[in-house]
């Protein structure tokens, strides 16, 4: 059947009505908002030894959910992912001089979770399956100064968290995993999250399960647990009565949850298997759609695991299509869809590291021994991750609820209609 007139060229969009937002909330998160106003008490913290140093009711009843959900003994929550990440890498012991290896291609606080501690990032490459840190690259960029692994599972799948796992025991360094993107899935029949000596959940507004803003900690290090409540809630005034003796990087800040935000993200965390669920019967339909066409490699989901599709990221290969990747990101978004070429730019590109400027003028936390002075974040230094960023990798988010298989058919019946005009749209773009 001929294919009508691409949208970018004048003809009418596959899709033209509005996308509906992703949300989540329903009556049971208004629930249990009102029993927290009812009650009176908006927060249960005060920075003291005594019980309201762990906080209130709701925020409790959510670490313990947690807890038995992922089978830890501790679990810390706080105001964001982004603070849970920095009472991680803190807890560890790590400070000036000190380097951990990270992977470049993630949300920027991964990395400054690092630099908050005085310590510095080293961008080791990724692999080109799961998008995670690629093992070789952690283990040539190990030094006697590494202390430790900050590995992410990015887009909803596990890291090859064995790997990270085995090489962090043989070297005597610490593994986190920023779990953010991946709540509940499954690595080799484990919980993501739950093979790091910490792993952080993020609660943003975005997430898959959401209170506008949180985070949470997991462990079964007692150590790490403490550390991180101690940061979460001005530490430096609260040692003594909880008979800590340890007080480096103790200097508590303010990374306490709310109670209103417990009572929604408790309820949120009830739901995460049906909403996981939702996007990976999406995700299903949209992979077995592309696997038909060339150029396009759906993501790929590794024996013994799952993925849980915060983001669905495929490769394209511009020579099988015969259309450059961001026209024909420019040909799905004016026939109505979402689809963008990359992600973040590889975090090592940014002026940061580049000039390599943090505290002060003075360069802390690179200034802090010549090694770290001499580490260098030069386009290159991660081939993987340029090449997966500028050519190959794209990525949509629209396999969440509200949205259906029918939008998914729509969805995939605007590649086929790109594809069908390719030379028309090439065309199109030599005589710009």
């Amino acid at each position: 059947m001929p294919q009508s007139t691409l949208a970018l060229l004048g003809g009418k969009p596959v899709n033209d009505r509005p996308i509906p937002r992703y949300t989540t909330i329903g009556a049971e998160e208004k629930s249990a908002v009102l029993a927290v106003l009812e009650s009176g008490e908006l927060s249960g913290f005060i920075a003291y030894h005594g019980p309201e140093f762990w906080g209130g009711k709701e925020v409790q009843a959510l670490e313990a959910a947690f807890k038995r959900h992922f089978g830890v003994k501790h679990a810390v929550s706080v105001n964001s992912a982004t603070s849970a990440l920095h009472c991680a890498t803190s807890a560890m012991g790590i400070g000036p001089g000190d380097e951990v290896i990270c992977t470049p291609y993630t949300m920027s606080a991964s990395a400054t979770a690092i630099l908050m501690t005085g310590a510095v990032p080293v961008f080791a490459d990724i692999e080109e399956r799961t998008f995670g840190l690629d093992p070789r690259s952690v283990e040539a960029n190990i030094t006697p100064h590494t202390r430790g692994i900050m590995a992410v599972n990015i887009f909803g799948h596990g890291a090859r968290l064995d790997e990270l796992r085995a090489i962090a025991n043989k070297h005597k360094l610490f593994l986190i995993e920023d779990n953010a993107q991946a709540p509940d899935a499954l690595y080799r029949g484990r919980k993501t999250g739950t093979i790091g000596d910490a792993g952080v959940f993020s609660l943003n507004r975005h997430k898959t399960m959401q209170s506008g803003e949180g985070g949470i900690l997991i462990t079964n290090d007692d150590t790490v647990a403490m550390k991180a409540a101690l940061l979460r809630n001005h530490g430096e005034v609260c040692v003594d009565g909880l008979g800590v003796t340890d007080i480096v990087n103790t200097v508590g800040l303010n990374y306490r949850m709310t109670e209103m935000e417990a009572a929604v993200a408790r309820v949120q965390f009830s739901k995460l298997a049906p909403l996981n669920a939702h996007r990976q019967r999406l995700a299903k339909r949209l992979s077995e759609g592309l696997s038909k066409l060339a150029g396009f490699v759906p993501p790929i989901v590794e024996p013994d695991c799952n993925h849980v599709y915060y983001l669905y990221s495929l490769r394209y290969d511009s020579r099988a299509t015969g259309i450059p990747r961001e026209l024909f990101a420019q040909a799905m978004t004016a026939e109505g869809f979402f689809l963008r070429g990359g992600y973040v730019k590889p975090l090592y590109l940014e002026p940061l590291y580049q000039q390599k400027i943090c505290f002060g003028k003075g360069g802390f936390p690179f200034s802090a021994n010549p090694r770290n002075s001499n580490l260098s974040y030069a386009k290159g230094i991660c081939p993987t991750v340029e090449r997966m960023h500028e050519k190959e990798i794209m990525q949509t988010n629209l396999v969440y609820p509200p949205l259906d298989e029918a939008f998914i058919d729509r969805f995939l019946e605007a590649f086929d209609k790109i594809l069908a005009n390719r030379d028309a749209l090439i065309a199109h773009r030599r005589n710009r």
